[in-house]
């Protein structure tokens, strides 16, 4: 293995009802657990997401309502899913972007608290993008020499990541292969939250990215405008970036 690893990883994929952080659902995860000495576990789980499957979405994993109506909700695996993250950095395939911040959304539809802060994340696609931009499909043949066989399941896709993520680290004498670093090298941009509402200025304060206060100090707008918070809590902004507000507000009373 060429990855150095100091704490586990998990590597994680999600196929879901559509691309919406804030709105959609997950109906199916995998992780594959990686330890420091190299052994494995995975997991998988089928879900059902107490809402319609699109069918633009079932199209492309290949998932049903009739696969997952008696599948258990997210509520009902959430304890099994934290239990195998605990303690864990996490990765993926463009999970920095989608897979991370819809199951952090998943978790807070169901009060279990996700804290960012307690992870490195690591995001194969990122890496892929900046040295051969394609897909997983042909970062997997480009890589490991191999046909990726049922793209789109989250089992399938998995796998391959992590054999993606291992041969990139073998492969550029400039990749890190510890998760830290790595961590680091994956990260487009620096944002305070997951969906990238909230940014950093160059003193490393957090700042709007979007509406009539981007750029402006979230904290500094929270003391002179407070209404506005009362909003954004209203709004349809992802539960983690209200949670992060949430914070960045009460720290300005102390």
């Amino acid at each position: 293995m060429n990855l150095k690893l100091h704490k586990p990883l998990c590597i994680f994929d999600l196929e879901t009802t559509g691309t919406n952080i804030g709105k959609d659902r997950i109906v199916e995860i995998c992780i594959l657990k990686v330890n420091p000495d190299a052994s494995r576990e995975s997991k998988t789980w089928r879900v059902n997401p107490e809402m319609p499957i699109p069918a633009e979405s079932s199209a492309i994993h290949g998932i049903y309502d009739e696969d997952v109506k008696d599948a258990p909700t997210f509520r009902e695996i959430a304890p099994k899913v934290m239990e195998m993250l605990a303690g864990s950095d996490l990765g993926g395939f463009n999970s920095n972007r989608f897979d991370v911040p819809l199951l952090a959304e998943e978790l807070l539809r169901v009060e279990i608290d996700f804290d960012l802060s307690k992870f490195r994340l690591v995001d194969a696609q990122t890496i892929f993008h900046k040295k051969e931009p394609r897909n997983l499909g042909a970062a997997y043949q480009f890589y490991c020499g191999k046909v990726l066989e049922n793209a789109h399941s989250a089992e399938a896709d998995v796998m391959a990541t992590f054999e993606v993520l291992d041969a990139q680290v073998g492969k550029y004498d400039d990749i890190p292969n510890e998760i830290a670093p790595l961590s680091e090298f994956t990260f487009h941009n620096k944002n305070a939250d997951l969906a990238g509402f909230i940014g950093f200025n160059d003193k490393t304060e957090a700042v709007f990215n979007f509406g009539k206060y981007k750029g402006q100090v979230v904290k500094a707008v929270f003391q002179k405008d407070l209404g506005y918070y009362g909003w954004l809590q209203n709004a349809d902004f992802p539960l983690y970036t209200k949670k992060v507000f949430t914070k960045i507000q009460l720290s300005g009373k102390f």
